[in-house]
């Protein structure tokens, strides 16, 4: 549908006024791309935060379920992917990357129902970190690692009178995990799928292979005109608009210079948790979510 057909007129266009289109072009290209890229973290961490409310409604799968669902729907309509041309291969490794997307998301809302945001998204992040790490063959990294662990381990629930859930650790790093394999896997899809399909395709897999659990812990509950709206609005904010904002960045900045400030975002969680959902760090808290944010800086920075 055209901007004509939603106004019923393009009269208002001849007389030289903007269009809809340009004006949002207009509107990023004033803002730097470094304050993109913040923008884009501080829209995932609010959608993890808006999540995180509705636990106490919907248990994490069914979350999950809804932010994929909603996420899917959008991306589907603006990138619908397409199949025809691809081989068996290409669609194994399109499947191979939803099914990541899919346990990264339940493993990461099963550790936020758990933990407080900063932390979890602290202990997420060794994933990504890790990649950056294994491709690089300098020394000087295993500094950032021994500094990552150090933080990993000021969270440790250590003595009877540590409050974390080792549960939740245990699926922060499986969700770390994903997100490794997600970075090494998003390579071959771009390369085999065109546009941005590739990612269109792995969240309706996602959807599919989260659905089971997901509709069975939420059953009628997700039928709820309110639980959607604020579901629809949480895939908006943890997929579909952050995933906008990067593109644009990246048009824009170098890559290095993108993964640095992307190293910010357990920092940025830990504050979204406190302003939205009242959640308080400890000193040994902050000083484990500094830990990692250093160590991902530092090895982002790193010439490989």
């Amino acid at each position: 549908m055209t901007a004509d057909a939603l106004t019923g007129s393009a009269e208002p266009y001849r007389r030289g006024l903007p269009r809809p289109g340009a004006l949002l072009r207009a509107a990023s290209d004033a803002v730097p791309p470094s304050g993109l890229v913040l923008l884009a973290i501080l829209s995932v961490q609010i959608g993890a935060g808006f999540a995180k409310e509705l636990f106490s409604q919907l248990s994490p799968s069914a979350v999950v379920f809804l932010r994929i669902a909603m996420g899917a729907l959008v991306l589907g309509v603006v990138a619908r992917p397409r199949l025809k041309g691809l081989t068996r291969a290409d669609l194994g490794v399109g499947v191979a990357f939803g099914a990541t997307l899919g346990l990264m998301n339940l493993s990461f809302y099963e550790a936020l129902a758990r933990l407080p945001m900063g932390i979890a998204v602290a202990i997420e992040f060794l994933g990504p970190l890790g990649v950056a790490v294994a491709a690089s063959r300098r020394r000087l990294d295993l500094l950032w690692v021994a500094l990552a662990g150090s933080g990993i381990a000021l969270l440790a629930p250590w003595g009877q009178a540590a409050g974390l859930s080792l549960v939740g650790i245990g699926f922060a790093l499986i969700a770390g995990a994903c997100w490794a394999a997600y970075i090494l896997l998003s390579a071959a899809v771009g390369q085999r799928f065109p546009g941005t399909g590739g990612v269109s395709f792995a969240m309706i897999v996602a959807v599919l292979l989260v659905a089971p659990v997901g509709i069975g812990m939420g059953g009628a509950d997700l039928l709820q005109p309110e639980l959607l709206l604020i579901g629809l609005g949480v895939g908006l904010l943890s997929s579909a608009i952050p995933y906008a904002i990067e593109l644009e960045a990246l048009r824009r900045m170098p890559k290095r210079v993108f993964g640095i400030l992307m190293s910010l975002e357990p920092a940025m969680a830990a504050l979204v948790g406190l302003v939205v959902l009242g959640e308080v760090l400890n000193v040994r808290e902050w000083a484990a979510i500094g830990c990692v944010v250093i160590a991902s800086v530092g090895a982002t920075r790193s010439p490989h």
